[in-house]
């Protein structure tokens, strides 16, 4: 299984940036996909998650009404839309893949497989 993250980089506050996460070697629409974010010296922090069928989706308070993911299973990708960043939006973003749909998906230790994460940087 590998999950490939891009799509980071830096931008100013208020900026947009677009990641996706490229899946192979598992059912794709068998696993919720999920965003996480980590800081140095920081746990890895829950940003938004998307069930199969892209009908219901969470996100951190931290995060809503300005990211945005989605998904598309004939591609096996999912993205997260970012919008009116914030430097405090600063972190390394990994996206990862939940096996069991009745988890808590804002727990990382409920997600089988991670990404190797992509570097997103917020300008003040």
């Amino acid at each position: 299984v590998q999950l490939q993250a891009f799509g980071g980089g830096l931008v100013q506050a208020g900026g947009s940036l677009r990641l996706s996460c490229a899946a192979s070697g598992l059912s794709f629409n068998s696993y919720v996909m999920g965003w996480f974010r980590q800081v140095p010296g920081k746990e890895r922090e829950f940003v938004a998650a998307i069930r199969w069928n892209s009908e219901t989706t969470y996100y951190a308070d931290s995060v809503k009404g300005r990211f945005t993911i989605s998904r598309d299973n004939a591609k096996n990708t999912v993205s997260l839309q970012m919008n009116s960043l914030k430097p405090e939006d600063t972190a390394v973003y990994y996206c990862a893949a939940a096996a069991n749909r009745f988890a808590d998906l804002r727990r990382p230790y409920n997600y089988d497989f991670w990404g190797q994460g992509t570097q997103v940087t917020v300008s003040s």
